[in-house]
């Protein structure tokens, strides 16, 4: 969510860590998710929000001891310099950024799609995704602030519409379709989690709010756990009335917008328009926060001394260019990749992150007052995932991690690249 308020109280906080997770995550990977770990997806949804909570103590501990709008960049720059390291991790970030923005839109486009015949759904997909990517961009040109005044009336109509599919989906689950003879196998369910870890990368958007937090040593770390708690609920029972209430093969078959498919055994026709509505509303909105808190980084990361200095004008109080960039960048990636690639490239890339911020809170546990054994289970943690996601990529789509080696390695050689041939001063930020 865009809109912070001088002096936010827990549930304002909290708001902003729920609005974050269920953007248009939900929406986009439960197919995935299903599709991998079949009967045990519930199972996989909470292995990866357990994920996220290990992460989310560290990111607690260091928004109160350094409140900083720079959120994720400046508790790396503190805690390992302003390095080829840290710029490359940062780099890593804003590209992980574009990552979600092209699945939110790939999201978007495929459930949008489906009010037109089979025969024209990939066309109007493709063109669906990009008229929405290039339409939100234009508003954020306008006035950042135009959509995010609608963002708490958007979050209150898709968590209600959630809670109402678990609500009435529940009553008729089929115990058989989650009992483990219907689970796929250790490793394929953990990857099954990784792979839609992305869903829970919202909650970091806290941190970023941590200067507008009153009493922020006591509310910042209630928010963080009651937000990623509340979603880990939310997203376990989800994913177990879609897995109960409709085979497999049915939900894999319409991965892209399988949510709304899940709903028509016990909502009909009816529920399906409503989830597909709900699905469209929620992933545009989340492009827009996400466009421009992706764009926002660009200008902090250029603040930093990290990227080029054009990257830091704002133009009708706006980064324009670094709204620019990534605008065409989400236009490429989600028309030329499939969902799974996506998924697979954002995950690991927020998991290589979380994975340094759970470290950068090791480094500083005498001045965050954290337990350091607790931040170093963290990044273990988040790197043992990462370890299943890639082992099980390698084992059934190898070509997926040539992609994410190339996002690596572009982070890599642009960070290096400016560096040499342009240098600049790095300015840690206080």
């Amino acid at each position: 969510m865009q809109t912070k308020k001088k002096g936010m109280g827990f549930l304002e906080v909290t708001a902003i860590g729920v609005g974050g997770m269920v953007g248009g995550g939900i929406f986009a990977v439960l197919g995935l998710a299903v599709q991998l770990a079949k009967g045990g997806a519930p199972l996989a949804f909470a292995i990866a929000g357990l994920i996220a909570l290990a992460s989310a103590y560290s990111y607690a501990r260091l928004s109160v001891t350094f409140p900083s709008q720079g959120g994720t960049v400046a508790y790396l720059d503190r805690a390992f310099g302003a390095g080829l390291f840290t710029g490359t991790l940062n780099l890593l970030l804003w590209l992980s950024y574009i990552v979600m923005v092209s699945l939110y839109a790939h999201a978007f486009g495929s459930y949008a799609a489906t009010f037109f015949p089979a025969s024209q759904q990939a066309f109007w997909m493709h063109l669906l995704i990009s008229i929405v990517v290039v339409a939100i961009t234009g508003v954020n040109l306008l006035s950042a602030d135009l959509i995010g005044k609608a963002e708490d009336w958007v979050v209150g109509i898709k968590l209600a519409i959630l809670l109402l599919f678990v609500a009435i989906g529940s009553q008729g689950i089929d115990p058989a379709h989650l009992s483990p003879q219907a689970w796929s196998g250790p490793i394929d369910l953990i990857a099954g989690g990784m792979i839609i870890f992305l869903a829970y990368e919202g909650f970091e958007l806290i941190a970023n709010a941590a200067e507008d937090v009153r009493t922020p040593a006591r509310t910042l770390p209630k928010a963080f756990f009651t937000s990623v708690g509340f979603v880990l609920l939310l997203y376990v029972g989800i994913a177990a009335v879609a897995v109960g209430n409709l085979p497999v093969d049915r939900i894999v078959a319409a991965k892209d917008y399988a949510l709304a498919v899940a709903a028509k055994p016990f909502l009909g026709q009816a529920g399906f328009l409503m989830i597909t509505l709900a699905a469209m509303l929620s992933t545009a909105s989340a492009i827009n926060a996400t466009l421009y808190g992706a764009a926002r980084l660009s200008y902090v990361i250029a603040k930093d001394g990290e990227l080029p200095a054009v990257l830091e004008k704002k133009i009708w109080n706006e980064p324009l260019e670094g709204l620019l960039i990534t605008a065409g960048g989400t236009l490429l990636l989600a028309n030329l990749f499939d969902i799974s690639r996506l998924s697979t490239m954002g995950s690991a890339g927020f998991l290589l992150i979380f994975a340094a911020v759970n470290a950068a809170n090791a480094r500083l546990a005498d001045k965050t007052g954290s337990l350091r054994w607790l931040a170093w289970c963290g990044a273990g943690l988040c790197l043992v995932a990462l370890a299943c996601l890639v082992g099980q990529t390698w084992s059934t789509n190898p070509q997926n991690l040539l992609i994410l080696v190339a996002m690596l390695g572009l982070a890599f050689a642009i960070e290096a690249g400016y560096r040499f041939f342009r240098g600049r001063e790095i300015r840690l930020r206080p």
